[in-house]
């Protein structure tokens, strides 16, 4: 591999062209796609030296890879992280990120605002092999240090929230975590590493779904967790190499190409965002209104102190409960219907009957998801032409 170029005080603009990339000697101009199960050794020495880790080189792309590392480091200079690993999915992510730092007899707490996948990790499959869980109302910093045992080894949360888009304060609840003893693990995919960084405001580790905005254009699966060199090598990086959640070189491709577009997208996507989240407000029909960046959103000044900006997704709640939303959304052209989100294409969807429809009414209405309630994640469409479809949905209530 050729010599890595020097990002000191590169903006993240720019880190996100160029951070990572270590050109092998052809030169080539794009990250190198190394699609390989293994690799070679000169000698058996050679290949004792790598397993025994006194030669760093690679080994094997289940443990790592030329072009998933790229992608790793690039992450690692955006985010302001020391290590990184890739996993197949956001879902893996979490799931190793939680798992790594746990046993039996251990308990966590987490928010109880989280995407449905991520609630079952921690209400359903941890106390499975022992881990005793406890689900906060995140904003509420009291019931955190209520929910404190001596047992706790981590807190969990999202910010903001999926789908009611909820802002916890990520700095006051990693330090009721600190001053437990325990970790704080932040998903912040609504976010993305551009408008909020929770390693800055006191989280031990970050994790993202990359098949939202990282990816941004609807192609592949990945994940990625990124902490301290400490926590990575003590509780992520053995259990991603012996139970094998890896990412495939491929999709660590796709994804440095779609880091490459991330600021232009995102900052596109978050200017279109506030401007039509105002636009639905007053739209017939529309009960409310939900976008960290209004002046109406419950928790406003928590988002402008820790965000650099309101984010690629609206919330709003359509009168007539499920039906209406559904007739509304039917009624939309050119967004397309789709659980996915932080996609070029505008997407919307029913929480209740999709990403959350594995929780209780109960839960759904403690959480504040209506039937009623829509999702819509912004794309890269002339706003004005979004807003003129979101105009049909509203004539056809």
């Amino acid at each position: 591999m050729a010599q890595q170029l020097d990002t000191t005080g590169l903006r993240p603009d720019t880190l996100l062209v160029h951070g990572g990339t270590a050109r092998s000697p052809f030169g080539e101009t794009s990250e190198a796609l190394f699609l390989t199960q293994g690799f070679v050794y000169d000698t058996m020495e050679a290949a004792e030296a790598r397993f025994n880790g006194t030669d760093p080189g690679f080994i094997y792309s289940r443990f790592s890879n030329p072009t998933v590392a790229m992608f790793e480091q690039r992450m690692c200079l955006l985010e302001g992280a020391p290590a990184a690993r890739a996993t197949a999915s956001g879902m893996a992510a979490v799931t190793a990120a939680m798992l790594g730092q746990v046993k039996s007899g251990d308990h966590v707490v987490a928010a109880k605002a989280l995407f449905g996948s991520c609630r079952y990790i921690v209400e359903d499959l941890l106390p499975r092999f022992g881990v005793a869980s406890t689900l906060v109302d995140g904003t509420d910093l009291a019931q955190w240090r209520a929910a404190v045992r001596p047992n706790t080894k981590s807190f969990f949360l999202e910010s903001p929230t999926n789908p009611t888009l909820d802002v916890i304060d990520i700095a006051a609840v990693a330090a009721i975590a600190h001053e437990a003893g325990a970790t704080l693990v932040v998903d912040n995919v609504f976010a993305t590493p551009l408008l909020q960084s929770p390693l800055a405001l006191g989280a031990d580790c970050v994790v993202y779904s990359a098949t939202k905005h990282i990816d941004g254009q609807g192609r592949c699966l990945g994940g990625v967790i990124l902490a301290s060199e400490a926590f990575i090598t003590d509780k992520v990086h053995n259990l991603l190499r012996q139970t094998g959640p890896s990412i495939s070189p491929f999709n660590a491709w796709v994804l440095l190409k779609g880091l490459e577009t991330l600021p232009v997208r995102v900052e596109r996507q978050g200017r279109s965002a506030e401007a039509l989240a105002d636009h639905i407000a007053r739209l017939p029909g529309v009960k409310r209104v939900l976008y960290p960046f209004r002046e109406d959103h419950p928790q406003v000044a928590i988002a402008r102190k820790q965000m650099k900006g309101g984010g690629t997704l609206v919330a709003f709640e359509i009168e007539g409960g499920k039906a209406g939303a559904f007739r509304f959304a039917n009624a939309l052209q050119l967004v397309k219907i789709s659980n996915n989100l932080g996609d070029a294409k505008s997407l919307i969807t029913h929480p209740a009957t999709t990403t959350h429809q594995r929780l209780t009414p109960e839960a759904r209405a403690e959480l504040g998801i209506s039937d009623g309630m829509l999702r819509l994640s912004i794309g890269l469409e002339h706003p004005d032409d979004l807003a003129d479809d979101l105009d049909r949905a509203a004539r056809a209530l």
